[in-house]
């Protein structure tokens, strides 16, 4: 795990007291700087180009106070810089996550609709971020119906067998290294599958066996885990196989986990705009554990 600041971004709302304090605890875990950023945006009403006027010179940030005055008095707290800038948040942000090793976000700040499950600042800066961006969500996401899990502290990681995402389950496998916790792998395969098509008004039964999808899908899960297996021997990181929609499976795997991690769509010649994908999004607006959108490493060259 390397020791590049972690990054809080703090506004003075409750979402973003949470993410503090949730970036508060993976700095010191990490032996890392702790870094909190407040960005007075643009007004509302002004013209292109109008910042908010800052402090007068000698007075601090209000919300940068607030933060300190948040903090003050924690036990064995790591090292703290506190950081206002101008402009518009998700560029500041993600300008600024080029020299950092994680981003802490709530999943709203202040302004906008209350309604929202994920405001745009967190949205936007969790796709285009250059460093693993985490949003830490608001209480009562929970669902009665989900099972039970094993006791201890628990990451969770989405794995499409067609498509791994390496930088995500590297990120994960340290995660739940510096957690000591284990981590729950889950690679959901699509069942029922959708039958193929002969002539028009013809339609085609495809007779697969399930069984034989599932094995498929778990030998390839576990070649992909055994260099991060090998990597990290200290994890237990075990490969949850299962049927269905990717998205629902890793949002009731999230309930109770310390962190859930998902990975960012690769740009593709056709398709050069950053994305998050719609499983990515759909975790972001309905996980009740905090989530980790790990953009993908950079192509070899």
């Amino acid at each position: 795990m390397d020791t590049l600041p972690v990054i809080a971004a703090f506004d003075g709302s409750d979402d973003s007291v949470r993410a503090l304090d949730w970036a508060l605890d993976t700095a010191r875990g990490r032996g890392a700087t702790l870094r909190v950023v407040h960005v007075r945006q643009y007004a509302a009403w002004a013209p292109a180009g109008i910042l908010v006027p800052p402090p007068p010179p000698g007075q601090d940030d209000p919300a940068l106070a607030e933060a300190r005055a948040h903090l003050a008095g924690r036990p064995a707290p790591p090292a703290v810089e506190y950081t206002a800038g101008d402009g518009a948040p998700s560029a500041v942000l993600c300008e600024l996550s080029t020299e950092a090793g994680l981003l802490v976000l709530g999943s709203r700040g202040r302004g906008g609709f209350a309604s929202l499950l994920l405001g745009s600042n967190s949205l936007s800066t969790a796709r285009d971020a250059e460093c693993p961006v985490v949003v830490v969500p608001r209480p009562g996401r929970e669902q009665e119906d989900v099972p039970a899990a094993e006791p201890g502290p628990r990451v969770v990681v989405g794995l499409n067998v067609d498509g791994p995402d390496d930088a995500a389950l590297g990120f994960a496998f340290a995660e739940a290294a510096a957690r000591d916790a284990r981590l729950m792998v889950v690679a959901a395969y699509p069942w029922p599958l959708q039958p193929g098509a002969g002539a028009p008004g013809e339609p085609v039964s495809v007779l697969v066996d399930q069984d034989a999808v599932e094995h498929e899908t778990r030998v390839l899960a576990d070649g992909f885990l055994a260099p991060h297996r090998a990597r990290h021997p200290e994890v237990r990181a075990e490969a949850h196989v299962v049927p269905g929609d990717a998205a629902g499976r890793l949002v009731a795997a999230a309930h109770g986990a310390a962190l859930t991690v998902v990975g960012r769509h690769r740009r593709r010649l056709l398709a050069p705009a950053r994305m998050l994908g719609s499983v990515t999004q759909a975790v972001l607006l309905h996980a009740p554990s905090p989530v980790a959108v790990v953009p993908p490493a950079p192509p070899e060259e």
